[in-house]
Order: structure tokens, then sequence, then C-alpha cells
């Protein structure tokens, strides 16, 4: 497993981490049995980061994981939680004394008394310009709550938002073959401040599996199903904002892309967003032990040639530049 210094944080950390948005039972029922064996999986794999939020689940996702590494002591795994979506998005309920609120129920559910990163969970636009809600980050960290902060967000322009700010340490965005727009400005930005890139997303929801066809269908309380349209958060989130058909046959080429590395496309996939400069680790989720080792083993191709950046960007403009570029 590759590894990359995560920003601010000072940390280095697997290159391919686990996102645990699954576990919270949001993508599907997933037992505390089954949840234990993916992130026990992800470990043995080389896994040193799980990226989970304290709205997964209502806290069941946190409180796995607390459990989890409660058991696991030798398992030195860093820890990035998100918060400020257990109220309505109103940019007035980020106060130090929210914050503080969250955080306090975050270090209980992880059994953490100080937590490693805590990310501000893609709230309002004007937040991410609001030096006031960066003072009592500031002030969380000096309190021992926290040990560092960062942000996670729908937009390129939240991104820099957020990256002009001194103490921010990382910022978590989705980035893809089917999301490229963060290429242009964030990921340069990242390097030349020092803030760490956390990319979210990297499969598009799975699309970039190849395993999908124009008649999948998902559980009903899978995102995939009832955020198809952007009916519960920003459509970004579910297959990264691109249409489904248009996906799969995007999906289909970059396959043939992928295989002719001899790899997986999800292998592909994973790779070539965590070998981007600027990224500094990439985070797939897994419902199952073997795709917990599947998605680690990503982390450990070697380079792919500069021809497969070109061919990934050729897909994009072909698909999807006119309709989403722009939009996020």
């Amino acid at each position: 497993m590759h590894s990359r210094t995560l920003g601010r944080t000072g940390r280095t950390l697997s290159v391919i981490s686990l996102g645990t948005w699954q576990l919270g039972a949001d993508w599907g029922d997933v037992t505390e049995a089954d949840a234990h064996a993916v992130l026990d999986a992800a470990v043995d794999a080389g896994v040193t980061l799980f990226d989970t939020a304290d709205v997964y689940g209502d806290g069941r996702s946190e409180q796995l994981i607390g459990g989890y590494l409660a058991g696991r002591p030798d398992a030195r795994v860093f820890v990035a939680t998100k918060m400020g979506r257990r109220e309505a998005q109103d940019p007035a309920n980020f106060t130090l004394a929210k914050f503080r609120e969250w955080t306090d129920r975050s270090r209980t559910n992880l059994k953490m008394d100080t937590l490693d990163l805590v990310q501000l969970h893609c709230p309002p636009t004007p937040v991410f310009s609001t030096d006031a809600v960066y003072d009592a980050l500031d002030t969380l960290v000096d309190e021992g709550a926290i040990a560092n902060y960062g942000v996670s967000v729908e937009t390129a322009d939240e991104a820099l938002a957020a990256i002009s700010h001194p103490h921010v340490a990382s910022v978590q965005i989705i980035l893809n073959a089917f999301r490229l727009k963060p290429l242009d400005q964030v990921l340069p930005a990242a390097i030349e401040a020092g803030v760490g890139i956390v990319a979210r997303v990297p499969l598009a929801s799975g699309l970039l599996s190849g395993k999908y066809t124009a008649d999948t269908t998902f559980a009903a309380n899978d995102h995939r199903t009832f955020n198809r349209h952007g009916e519960a958060f920003d459509v970004g989130e579910t297959f990264s904002g691109v249409d489904f058909e248009q996906g799969v046959k995007a999906a289909q080429e970059f396959s043939a892309l992928a295989e002719a590395q001899g790899l997986t496309a999800a292998q592909a996939a994973l790779a070539w967003v965590a070998q981007l400069d600027g990224v500094s680790t990439v985070i797939p989720g897994a419902r199952s032990v073997e795709q917990a080792r599947a998605n680690a083993s990503a982390g450990s191709v070697d380079r792919l040639p500069l021809e497969f950046t070109t061919a990934v960007t050729e897909i994009y403009d072909r698909y999807f530049r006119a309709a989403i570029h722009d939009r996020w």
C-alpha cells in the first residue's frame, strides 16, 4: 500500500482509505458482524484511515468504528468524521456551541477523547467564507476536542474558499473519472497551500465498477434509488451527478481501458485518482470483505501511463463535460 501525507495533519496514511457511509445502513442493511468484518479486511490490507460522519445511520457508523477500534488496539487507524448536518442547514447554526455539542457526541460514539479530524459536512456555501467558523474550530483544537479540522464540499469554489484559510488541514471533494473539475484549480491550490485532498465518491456510486447495466436496480433505502434526482440531498453525491444510463455506457468504455492495463475497472478507477498529484487519499466504501480487499489492492498499483489519463479525459469530454463540469 502506497502512502501520502494528509495535508496539514502531518500524518502519513494509506492512499486508499475506507469510506463508511454504507456501514450506517444508508445503503441497505449491514449487521454489526458484517461491518466489523469489512473493517478488519480493510485494516489487514493496509488501510489506515476510516472516514465517517455523525449522520451516517444517525451515529451508527461512528459507533461501529468506535467499538471496533476498542477491540483492535493494534489497528493504528486515523479516523476522519464529519459534522454539521444534524440540524437545519442554516449558516447561523455553525457556532462554537453547536460544534462542541456535535463533537462531544462524536467523541462518545467513537470512544475518543480527541478526534483525529473533524470535517464540516458540506455546509451552506456562506459557511466557507465566515471567519467566525474557523475561529470556533481553532478553539476546539485549543481545547483538545479535535486534533485537526477540514471541510467536505460540493463545489470547487467552496474548496478554494476553504483552502484560503490557514488552519484547514484537508478538503474532501468528489473526484473520479466522471468528475474532473477539481483538476482545474482545486488540486493545484491544495498543493500550493499544503492542504490534503480526500477524494470521495471515487467509483461514482459504483458506476465505475463496470458492473451495472441500464436495468440495474437498488434497494429502496439505497440513495442510488431515493436520491437519483436529488430528492434528499445534492444530486452530485449520487452517481457523481451524471445521468445513470450515460454513466453505464461510459463505464463500459472505462472498463476496456482498465482491462488493457490488466486491472479491474474499480482498481483502475481508484488507482488513477490516488495517483493524481495533490490527492492524499481516496475513500471508497465497501459492503463486503471481498470488496474491501479489492479496493485496497488499488493502493499498490504501479503508476498508470499518461495515455490512460488522456483516454479518461476523452471519455469525460464526450459524455459528461457539457452537462456537469460547470455545475460543481
